[in-house]
């Protein structure tokens, strides 16, 4: 399962780069914001410099909701850097920049998804990435994680390509359970990924090597 880590901070970006999991990294306009980021001289830069980082996969979203729009657009983003994804929502004009886009050779993920029937457009349409949002689901009494589980069986079933980025994680056991039920990526901030270090035990393991060593040594 590959990582994505879900922020348009460079000093975050850099961390999880270095703890040596990251994979890409997925933005979108509210990021972007809550950095400071705007004007679109502005977004671009801030999309090279993520490049800058990582070894690939930067997901760069689409403001446009009409296929002309998007489309140009999204070649503009990708004309950045290689590593470059273009993130288009999931409507009727996404679904049709995203088969433009895969018959031009440039990645995309398609995003704001809360449907397998969703699913199904995206990947028909050749989509590289789908975005289903677990947090969103959860939050209006619906199981993310199940829809998860249900584009994963109907992908496999049908051999898509589409590869299944599980977003809008909210905590370590959403990252767990994507890994169980298969996902291909996870995208969330980096203190969901950097949670996954924390237990009890290694904590009162390693205190009680730390006191050993240290009687041994006689100090």
């Amino acid at each position: 399962m590959k990582f994505f880590i879900d922020t348009a901070n460079l000093d975050e970006i850099k961390e999880a780069y270095d703890l040596g999991v990251l994979d890409g990294v997925t933005t979108n306009p509210s990021l972007m914001a809550k950095e400071g980021i705007t004007g679109d001289d502005n977004v671009r830069a801030h999309y090279k410099a993520i490049c800058d980082i990582v070894d690939d996969k930067v997901s760069a979203e689409v403001i446009s909701t009409d296929f002309d729009g998007m489309v140009k657009e999204g070649k503009e983003l990708a004309k950045i850097d290689d590593k470059i994804v273009v993130k288009v929502p999931m409507i009727k004009d996404g679904v049709k920049a995203i088969k433009y886009f895969s018959g031009e050779g440039i990645r995309t993920n398609c995003t704001l998804v809360f449907s397998a029937g969703q699913a199904i457009l995206a990947a028909k349409a050749g989509a590289t990435y789908l975005s289903p949002f677990i947090g969103r689901l959860d939050d209006i009494s619906f199981d993310g994680l199940d829809l998860i589980e249900q584009i994963v069986h109907i992908y496999q079933n049908y051999g898509y390509d589409t590869q299944v980025l599980a977003a809008s994680l909210r905590h370590t056991m959403h990252l767990i359970k994507c890994a169980e039920i298969g996902a291909d990526v996870i995208t969330c901030p980096l203190k969901v990924i950097t949670g996954l270090l924390n237990h009890p035990l290694t904590d009162s393991g390693l205190a009680k090597f730390l006191a050993d060593h240290a009687k041994a040594a006689g100090k």
